[in-house]
């Protein structure tokens, strides 16, 4: 090996080894999640990723064998080729065989994803541009989700600030969403102005939120922590300032944290009954005077 072929290698080596921390971080396969569903879409995905594999190696074996066996100058004849119905029959049989054996667990999980059956928590999730909207159906409490003010300083030209410095750059926000672990959250997802979609990659769970239009999806958590994603739907000029967070809590802290949300939410009972005007009943005095009345 002459010197210069050894320098190469040894320049090659070295630029893997620093480049070795950026590649740990660069995910090219799907996330495995949290959720029953997301693990289960990991595993259709390596299932159907490792049959495509092994057919690839099947097929290109066969070529390859074919064009080293029959090569011209081993065979400088043409070989003549004759009607198989056979061979037709088997290389017919085999992918109808390896389609159904894919598509059986496929469409479980898609009937699993679509059941928001026995849901336990319902919210409603309204995409704006750009942000979102969270509504605790029944619960009375609601509040806007946007990008945090440390992101949006850091994102604004001539700002000063390196992005590199913040941390979760531009997949922060003010508000986050806030779940309970082991809860099986439904998702009423829909739009007031364009099209948006609300993704979570640890979730599993992409779907549109449409104007006029309401989507649904589901999700059970089964692990504590910070989950992030991004509206993945071109929508508009702020589209990539969009982020998703979902804070997932033990029962305990969600219960905590619905009650803090609840008592701010209601008004003070003084400035309550300053804005009821004196002749106006209450629903219960209302129904009290009809039955007394009948």
């Amino acid at each position: 090996m002459s010197k210069t072929l050894k320098y190469s290698a040894v320049a090659a080596a070295a630029s893997i080894l620093q480049a070795a921390p950026a590649l740990a971080a660069w995910e090219t396969n799907l996330r495995m999640g949290v959720t029953e569903l997301s693990r289960e879409i990991y595993g259709l995905h390596m299932m159907v990723l490792w049959i495509c594999v092994a057919i690839a190696a099947a097929v290109f074996g066969v070529m390859i064998y074919s064009i080293v066996k029959f090569r011209r100058s081993n065979h400088p004849e043409p070989a003549t080729f004759t009607h198989s119905t056979k061979a037709e029959i088997i290389w017919t049989i085999i992918p109808v065989v390896i389609l159904v054996a894919m598509a059986i667990p496929a469409a479980e999980t898609l009937i699993k994803i679509e059941d928001t059956r026995n849901s336990e928590l319902t919210i409603k999730v309204t995409g704006y541009q750009w942000k979102w909207h969270y509504d605790y159906i029944g619960h009375g409490v609601n509040f806007f989700s946007a990008l945090d003010k440390v992101s949006n300083a850091a994102r604004q030209p001539d700002s000063g600030v390196n992005p590199r410095d913040v941390e979760n750059y531009l997949l922060a926000v003010d508000n986050p969403l806030v779940v309970p672990v082991d809860t099986k959250v439904r998702v009423l997802l829909t739009a007031g102005d364009v099209l948006h979609a609300w993704w979570v990659p640890d979730f599993g769970m992409k779907k549109d939120a449409i104007p006029g239009f309401v989507n649904e999806i589901w999700f059970k958590a089964d692990v504590p922590g910070t989950y992030r994603g991004q509206c993945a739907e071109l929508c508009g000029r702020d589209h990539g300032f969009m982020p998703v967070v979902v804070e997932v809590r033990s029962k305990a802290d969600y219960a905590a944290w619905l009650a803090e949300k609840q008592a701010a939410a209601a008004p003070a009972p003084a400035a309550a009954a300053a804005n009821v005007p004196a002749n106006t009943l209450t629903m219960d005095g209302a129904i009290a005077s009809v039955a007394k009345a009948e």
